[in-house]
């Protein structure tokens, strides 16, 4: 069954792993709508190698109109967790107990949407001692799914382990 995947990004993304993840998504037959700041922006990516024009607006952005939510990595996670409205869409995504998928970078976006205490996640090592602050529960291994609500990942190495569980979460 086709899933309908909301991804969050702004400039400095994770070339690879947007590219990767959506690719995979799309070949499994699920729809992607890119999500940022305004309509028909063109954000790149950290090495500069991806372009990715903006589908849809934050402001006319619905979460019930999505089954999954997929957080790009990279830089631009923390850059979008300076606007409270994506801040706003990762809070009810979470109280929708729809899934999240975080890739490895950085949780900054989760932490600000105060929504991973009690959760299992893991994450690249340089910020794992932010989630446990933020009250997660942290796990150093390559891939957490908890209770396939929140599925993240250790590294970038392991992006084919993270599509996997993703793409698991997605059949559901």
């Amino acid at each position: 069954m086709s899933k309908k995947v909301a991804v969050l990004l702004t400039h400095d993304f994770s070339d690879t792993e947007y590219v990767e993840s959506i690719h995979a998504y799309r070949a499994a037959g699920h729809s992607i709508l890119n999500i940022e700041n305004c309509e028909g922006n063109i954000v790149y990516g950290l090495k500069r190698k991806t372009s990715v024009t903006i589908d849809c607006s934050i402001q006319h952005s619905c979460v019930h109109d999505f089954d999954a939510l997929f957080i790009a990595g990279g830089i631009s996670p923390t850059q979008l967790s300076l606007d409270t409205q994506f801040i706003e869409f990762v809070q009810k995504f979470a109280n929708a107990q729809k899934p999240i998928f975080s890739s490895c970078d950085d949780p900054s976006l989760l932490i600000h949407a105060n929504i991973v205490r009690g959760r299992r996640l893991t994450a690249i090592d340089q910020v794992s001692s932010q989630l446990v602050e933020a009250g997660a529960v942290y796990l150093d291994q390559d891939v957490v799914n908890d209770n396939n609500l929140y599925v993240s990942s250790h590294s970038p190495e392991v992006l084919p382990l993270f599509l996997n569980e993703t793409l698991k979460v997605l059949r559901l």
